[in-house]
């Protein structure tokens, strides 16, 4: 069995216990909320504990001796997160969404430069790859949605979600945020596809920068680590909801 049959196996199963009551989603939403801000925040270097951010997040306590843009992005992130969940009904994430997302997240580190595409060349620590010019970045969005919405059927949903956060990376159309947006619109694709999210753990850190790396070349490593993630929160959310973990999708 592929890494997808697993995934789609998983979704089988959860989709039998389908539509979650409203108290249970809630509680599944805000327990996420808090795992896909501290590691998409991770990830990239904030400081801030899981512990920590749910303080943040949940009680509103900031933490001592901590760098200020580490509690904004925390903060920035939740909101985007929660307007992610707004996308659900839809089947489509627009520029319009992509650009709110942005917005949100990075207000309040630089709002001059919130939900706005960079004016200035950027490049990636440790990547041999040159990322979109600045003068490209407006006409390779419109692309990288064309190309959205004319492949979201042709392909295995996981493999699109993980498709879409390549494909935006690439472009790097922010001054900053980039990694965390990507992260975002990709488990945005895969709940609107009835998967669970994709959660990258700062342990992995090192082995998914490496594939994003490889994926220039070939990003099939990249989509099955993708795939993997998607599967073990499947398993996460089975154990919450006491369902039975069934032979065939361990």
């Amino acid at each position: 069995m592929t890494i997808y049959e697993q995934a789609d196996a998983r979704k089988s199963a959860l989709d039998a216990f389908r539509p979650f009551e409203e108290p249970m989603l809630k509680q599944l939403r805000a327990y996420y909320r808090i795992g896909l801000t501290w590691t998409s925040n991770a990830l990239e270097g904030n400081s801030l504990t899981e512990t920590e951010t749910k303080v943040l997040l949940e009680d509103g306590l900031t933490v001592g001796g901590k760098p200020i843009r580490d509690t904004f992005e925390a903060i920035g992130h939740a909101q985007a997160y929660d307007y992610m969940f707004s996308l659900l009904k839809n089947n489509v994430i627009t520029e319009t969404d992509v650009l709110k997302m942005h917005k949100m997240f990075y207000a309040n580190i630089d709002e001059g430069y919130a939900g706005k595409y960079r004016n200035q060349m950027v490049f990636i620590t440790g990547s041999q790859y040159s990322v979109c010019k600045t003068e490209d970045i407006s006409s390779e969005m419109k692309k990288l949605h064309v190309w959205a919405n004319g492949n979201r059927k042709k392909m295995h949903p996981v493999e699109y979600a993980a498709q879409l956060h390549k494909r935006f990376v690439f472009i790097h159309p922010f001054i900053d945020g980039n990694g965390r947006i990507a992260r975002l619109l990709m488990n945005a694709a895969l709940i609107q596809d009835g998967y669970m999210m994709a959660i990258i753990p700062p342990v992995l850190r090192t082995e998914y920068i490496s594939l994003l790396e490889q994926a220039h070349i070939n990003d099939r490593p990249f989509m099955d680590f993708i795939a993997e993630r998607v599967h073990e929160t499947s398993k996460n959310v089975m154990r919450l909801l006491n369902i039975p973990l069934s032979d065939a999708t361990v």
